[in-house]
């Protein structure tokens, strides 16, 4: 056992690709309690989504999984099914950026907030643009289902976000396979080349500068702020309930998901548990969400750039109305009469 102070250098990771091997052990009608004692976890710790891993533990996790599925390709398959959504603020980052070439530049500056034992390099150099993958106090050669769910969702990111099935000129890793699963070669569109001497994905730069679907320069840079403020923030040592219900809400609310049902799920509770441990941290759902709300609509006003009917999306609201009655009910203006307040000299 690593003593708890050597924890900080310790590649970690948030735990998402394990979490979804279990989840797919589990929905096999096996137990992955017995899988998680043999990395030294316990399912209470595991369940716990604000919980991280060390990276080599998420890469054992995913080798047993396969072991115990029967699965060679575990990785690649679970790349292929999860939601990119998922990912959080890291994919809205890259998701609202110019091109292709600027969403895999801040997936090298962001993707560490996920895995700090996964370093992307991005390169364009003639007529080829590159991201490379190269692991940080992690041992490499140990890992097959870790890598080729990054791979396959690096690929799968540059297609959504173009809108277009983008095939790379080249995919290099450096693990060996004993043949080329034909489940590879129809999704990539090429052959992987194994027993490389690194892990790159290759794409034509003019596919690097092909324009998102979904950009958006000032979104993109308000997230920005946000994911450089994620880079140096440290989760505080036994954080509350709260602030986990805060986290996951802050994800959720773009999508109209913000209810204390999906919450509970994804911090891995039952709602009547959820409602129980924050009444005895002295407050409720409903309190935190309403808080969070106001918090949030004043920062994102304070935007000048970013449009009120945006703001009401970012909060979770299908109506501009109902971000109009709450901000009246927080602050007694509206959310144009907050913003021309702010903007009046002094």
């Amino acid at each position: 056992m690593r003593s708890a102070g050597c924890l900080s250098a310790i590649p970690s990771a948030t735990g998402g690709i394990a979490r979804l091997a279990c989840a797919r052990v589990a929905e096999s009608g096996k137990d992955p309690a017995a899988l998680l004692s043999k990395a030294g976890l316990t399912l209470n710790d595991f369940s716990d989504p604000a919980v991280r891993l060390e990276v080599s533990t998420q890469i054992m996790l995913l080798e047993l999984a396969a072991i115990e599925l029967e699965d060679d390709i575990l990785g690649f398959r679970l790349a292929r099914g999860f939601d990119l959504r998922q990912i959080g603020l890291v994919y809205y980052v890259l998701a609202s950026s110019e091109n292709v070439a600027d969403a895999l530049r801040a997936a090298e500056r962001y993707s560490r907030i996920m895995n700090e034992g996964v370093r992307l390099r991005f390169n364009m150099e003639g007529h080829t643009a590159t991201i490379a993958l190269e692991y940080v106090g992690v041992d490499r050669m140990g890992d097959r289902q870790q890598i080729e769910f990054w791979i396959v969702t690096l690929v799968r990111i540059c297609r959504q976000v173009t809108d277009g099935r983008l095939v790379p000129s080249r995919l290099q890793v450096r693990h060996l396979r004993a043949g080329m699963p034909p489940e590879f070669r129809m999704f990539f569109g090429r052959d992987v080349e194994f027993g490389a001497d690194r892990d790159v994905i290759s794409f034509p730069v003019p596919v690097a500068l092909l324009p998102l679907v979904g950009r958006d320069g000032y979104l993109h840079d308000l997230l920005r702020r946000y994911a450089d403020e994620a880079l140096v923030r440290k989760a505080p040592h036994g954080a509350t309930l709260r602030s986990k219900v805060e986290k996951t809400l802050t994800t959720l609310l773009p999508h109209g998901r913000g209810v204390a049902k999906e919450v509970a799920r994804q911090l891995g509770l039952s709602t009547r548990t959820l409602s129980r441990k924050l009444g005895e941290e002295k407050t409720s759902f409903a309190e935190i969400l309403d808080q969070l709300r106001a918090a949030l609509a004043k920062r994102y006003l304070e935007e000048e750039q970013l449009p009120v009917s945006e703001v009401s999306w970012l909060l979770g609201y299908r109506e501009l109305s109902s971000l109009t009655h709450a901000f009246k009910r927080w602050t007694g203006m509206t959310p144009r009469q907050f913003r021309s307040r702010r903007s009046q000299p002094s």
